[in-house]
């Protein structure tokens, strides 16, 4: 299914895919928990180049509810952690 089509079906407003992990950064981690700091670290760096769309995410979340996807079982391990602590202001 096109992505467009998915987004459309699961009534998704916005697809911030740019504020996701990099493919390596993802697989470095492997969602280890012993790596999680070095994880935290160096996405919060990838997000860095990506201030706009960050920011236009913070936007949204101020406007009103923010839902965040993901696939991992443990969500404190997990990009949408850091994502979480950056859009709050943590």
């Amino acid at each position: 299914m096109a992505t467009r089509a998915v987004q459309a079906a699961a009534e998704i407003d916005e697809w911030a895919k740019t504020v996701s992990p990099s493919t390596e950064l993802r697989k470095w981690y492997g969602h280890e928990p012993a790596k999680f700091d070095e994880f935290r670290k160096r996405y919060l760096a990838e997000l860095a180049d990506d201030a706009e769309d960050v920011e236009r995410l913070r936007t949204l979340a101020k406007d009103g509810p923010v839902t965040l996807l993901t696939a991992t079982a443990d969500v404190t391990l997990s990009h949408v952690a850091v994502l979480i602590e950056l859009l709050s202001g943590e």
